[in-house]
């Protein structure tokens, strides 16, 4: 089974050096939240993930979740560590201390997610769901409801998910045909049939309380009819305290490829009593709270299933011998040398490497700008970083599963045959991570957001968040010798995508299947650029630490920065070539003919 050590170093290199934790700690309600105090909570939480999570993951899969006569059970062990895990505060790092959170920065809750889904993705389902639930109860529920719901979710007592998928309807959620019927007193009676439904059932908490899109009586057609709705399983009485069954029921759970570990459910709302959140009518913007906690939260599982198909990958290559270096044997005293000596093997490690340690500065620096756009005291700066995380969303959600994907099937690839076995793991990952590029919004549907949506919303603002920085860091470095392999190819990549850009939103505004037919590849193409832009600074900042004490880390940093813009920025030449090339190949091929 592939072993999962926490990269801690890593980790506060990107925190420390790469980001700017001052500007963190500076934000109000952060003030304690020093390097020295985010070491800690990662240290704690690597040790108990390695420990105690790791192990159900394995468990989960053979073991997978029971449902019998309507009872749904998470497989064996996962209820004594979930309670350890809540008992610890793992699951409320970030949830608002006026109901029992830590209220801690949104970028450390992100770097324990990536523990988590690295060690026991399907375990980390239960806390992720209930964490966008509160965030959208939090955020559009009235203040009984939270003062109700809120404490006992933040606890872990009770747990959340999102009920949005029906049997007919899954991206086009206008579609819905759950009704809520309203009651003489303010409360609702919704019946319906939601699908798909991420720890939907389970045994791990006392109470499940359900965000559910339903349709009210008289409402228009299409999303603009859409309601949002909190359902407990089973009600909770005036003074917080569980009472009856309350016409929530599981009519079965799914047989998946991957993530047994996690219950995914058939939702039968029958006459069940509910309490609208937020605005009648207005469901799909409460619910793209959730929506949007949870695509940053797969983009996360798509980070850790990288990192845990690289450490494998890595342990395996250097203890496996194969064959001969072809320059000679490098191991004249053992029948083969290592699988590290072939360099296809080592092109598959170095992009394993390239990619997540890019993926994970990715995803804390969006994380960072959560934090300011929750936080910021100044308006102006909250806006930019509410911009930068729109713009984001897509790209992260999309890019880092579909490359926790690829690099887990080199993973596969690196073990050979033996990566083809279940009891080696590394296929387990294959299995698990495929998912993420589908849920909370497939991945294509992720790309139309970006072209459709984010880069013509208010004239192009939220490019600036990006462009901007991309531009005066080019601007600042064009004199640095030691940077200039960098300089060049980021400069390149950057006028690549700003060229296509523009080309996207000229030819979308006369015919929308051309942005559709670019969109896919478009991001990438800004995926790419970003993580360009990352690396060089990484590669910056690590050439002014050599000769200080860590120069195996720091040269390992500059020496990936250099494979990343050799080996894989130039695809950011062939993606933009299909960009340019047009949709009329794919739209004007004959249906009949498919």
């Amino acid at each position: 089974m592939p072993t999962y050590t926490t990269p801690i170093r890593d980790m506060q290199f990107v925190y420390n050096e790469l980001l700017n934790p001052e500007e963190i700690q500076a934000l109000p309600g952060y003030e304690e939240c020093s390097p020295d105090m985010i070491a800690a909570v990662l240290e704690a939480a690597g040790s108990f993930c390695e420990e105690k999570v790791q192990p159900l993951n394995r468990i989960g899969d053979e073991e997978q979740c029971s449902f019998d006569e309507g009872i749904v059970k998470a497989p064996p062990g996962f209820k004594a560590v979930y309670d350890e895990y809540c008992g610890l505060g793992l699951n409320n790092i970030t949830s608002p201390t006026e109901y029992g959170g830590q209220g801690m920065p949104i970028v450390l809750g992100t770097m324990v997610e990536e523990i988590v889904s690295a060690t026991c993705p399907a375990f980390g389902t239960y806390p992720g769901l209930t964490h966008g639930a509160m965030n959208a109860i939090e955020a559009s529920a009235s203040e009984e409801l939270k003062n109700i719901y809120l404490p006992k979710m933040t606890t872990g007592q009770w747990s959340g998910t999102m009920c949005l998928t029906e049997p007919h309807c899954g991206t086009d959620l206008g579609m819905c045909r759950t009704k809520a019927e309203p009651n003489d007193d303010g409360s609702w009676k919704l019946s319906g049939q939601k699908i798909f439904i991420s720890s939907g059932d389970h045994d791990l908490a006392e109470n499940i309380i359900h965000l559910v899109l339903a349709r009210t009586p008289g409402a228009p057609e299409g999303i603009k009819g859409i309601s949002l709705f909190l359902v407990p399983k089973i009600q909770v009485k005036n003074d917080g305290n569980i009472g009856d069954p309350n016409g929530v029921t599981c009519g079965a759970i799914e047989h998946k490829m991957g993530y047994h570990g996690s219950t995914t459910c058939v939702i039968n709302f029958d006459d069940a009593e509910g309490y609208m959140v937020g605005t009648q009518h207005k469901g799909m913007k409460a619910m793209f709270i959730m929506m949007n906690t949870a695509r940053l939260g797969v983009a996360i599982q798509g980070l850790g299933a990288g990192e845990a198909a690289r450490q494998g990958s890595v342990e395996y290559a250097k203890d496996r011998i194969q064959g001969r270096a072809l320059t000679g044997a490098k191991n004249p005293d053992k029948p083969a040398d290592p699988l590290t000596v072939h360099p296809d093997v080592r092109r598959m490690l170095l992009t394993q490497r390239a990619i997540t340690e890019g993926n994970r500065a990715f995803a804390y620096w969006v994380s960072t700008e959560l934090d300011h756009a929750n936080k910021n005291p100044d308006e102006k700066r909250r806006q930019q970083a509410d911009d930068f995380v729109s713009l984001m969303t897509p790209i992260t959600k999309a890019f880092m599963t579909d490359m926790g994907s690829e690099l887990a099937n080199m993973g596969v690839q690196i073990y050979g045959g033996h990566g083809y076995i279940r009891e080696w793991g590394m296929e387990q990952i294959v299995r698990d991570v495929r998912i993420s590029q589908i849920y909370e919004g497939t991945n294509g549907v992720q790309a139309l957001d970006l072209v459709g949506r984010k880069l013509g919303m208010h004239m192009g603002r939220y490019l600036r968040g990006f462009f901007h920085p991309v531009d005066a860091y080019l601007e600042e470095t064009k004199e640095n010798e030691a940077l200039a392999p960098f300089h060049g190819a980021l400069a390149k990549s950057f006028g690549r995508l700003q060229r296509a850009t523009g080309f996207i939103v000229q030819k979308g505004m006369a015919d929308p299947n051309e942005a559709g037919a670019a969109s896919s590849d478009y991001l990438r193409l800004f995926a790419l650029v970003t993580l360009a832009y990352l690396w060089m600074r990484m590669a910056e900042i690590s050439m002014a630490k050599l000769g200080q004490g860590d120069d195996l880390f720091y040269q390992a940093k500059i020496d990936t920065a250099r494979f990343y813009f050799e080996r894989i920025l130039p695809d950011s030449g062939a993606l933009f070539g299909k960009i340019l090339a047009g949709g009329e190949s794919m739209m004007n091929f004959n249906d009949d003919a498919f």
